[in-house]
């Protein structure tokens, strides 16, 4: 039997990549965090796609628990944040899992902010500031502009993995950045009056969020990234906050929101909780309705 030469050194070249041909097979996405998973829905609807965390969970601790490594094992690609956010669980997943596809940036794995601009990069970070990230902040996906470059590398990755259905995932970023950008003058115009508003947030959980919609956060309830509210601290937040020019005290939905009750209650101000990603809130469905919820629950308070 001859073999056609030219197929095998592709089918060589493909295997030394770590990139398994799926043309009969869907892809196999585990999803560091929710809005990841959501992205990948929509590029590829009929992928199986797991969370490993979910709204009520902060994202940078995380344990490297049995099902989570079964399901690294199995998978084709990992969809994650990057910049850090996951310095903490994902190394020692990666390592139990035992896959060399979730290894490598080349192969099946993904992170967000390699493809975007970071905000809040930092030249030299130590141990005396906090749980901070030298790459930025991670928590990009409350940008949209930047959250539409995450979708089209993402469906990049996908054709490179799987070539044969390379046209199903191009056909589904065009429909997904057509919803996108339709939406997002909507979503702006709703947020016109968020414009220029003052708050006092917990971490820098919605940086990319605030950036966008003009709104500024002053002050922020840990005294040092990753350090919960001290007692010295929440009262030097109340003399800022007798200024008067604070609209809302803003808490994540898996964050402890005694601080912030304390500081309400002391200054009359609003607690917005809002959802940190997608699965948060019954509206947070997909990534337009946790944009959508985040609006309107800021609009609903900060007036």
């Amino acid at each position: 039997m001859r073999i056609n030469s030219n197929w095998l050194n592709a089918s060589l070249l493909t295997l030394s990549l770590g990139i398994v041909p799926m043309a009969s097979a869907e892809l196999n996405i585990f999803a560091c965090e929710p809005e990841y998973g959501a992205i990948a829905s929509e590029l590829a609807p009929n992928a199986s796609v797991y969370s490993a965390t979910t709204a009520f969970q902060d994202p940078h601790l995380v344990q490297a628990r049995p099902s989570l490594i079964a399901k690294m094992r199995r998978a084709d690609l990992a969809v994650c944040a990057g910049a850090q956010l996951e310095v903490g669980w994902l190394p020692m997943l990666q390592m139990k899992a035992a896959n060399p596809a979730m290894n490598s940036t080349d192969k099946g794995l993904f992170f967000a902010t390699d493809h975007v601009e970071t905000l809040d990069k930092l030249d030299k970070v130590d141990r005396s500031m906090g749980d901070v990230h030298a790459e930025g902040n991670p928590h990009v996906h409350f940008s949209p502009g930047r959250m539409l470059q995450v979708a089209r590398a993402m469906a990049s990755k996908m054709e490179q993995l799987d070539p044969a259905n390379a046209a199903t995932y191009q056909a589904n970023l065009k429909q997904f950045e057509q919803r996108w950008q339709a939406a997002i003058p909507k979503w702006e115009a709703d947020a016109q009056v968020l414009k220029g508003k003052k708050v006092i947030g917990y971490h820098s959980s919605y940086r990319y969020l605030f950036d966008w919609l003009g709104v500024e956060q002053t002050a922020d309830l840990e005294p040092k990234p990753g350090i919960p509210p001290s007692s010295s601290h929440l009262a030097s937040l109340l003399s800022r906050a007798k200024q008067g020019d604070i609209s809302a005290i803003v808490v994540a939905s898996y964050q402890d929101r005694r601080g912030a009750d304390w500081l309400a209650e002391r200054t009359g101000l609003p607690v917005v909780v809002l959802p940190m990603t997608v699965g948060g809130d019954d509206q947070s469905t997909d990534m337009f309705g946790l944009y959508s919820s985040v609006i309107g629950k800021l609009k609903g308070t900060v007036q």
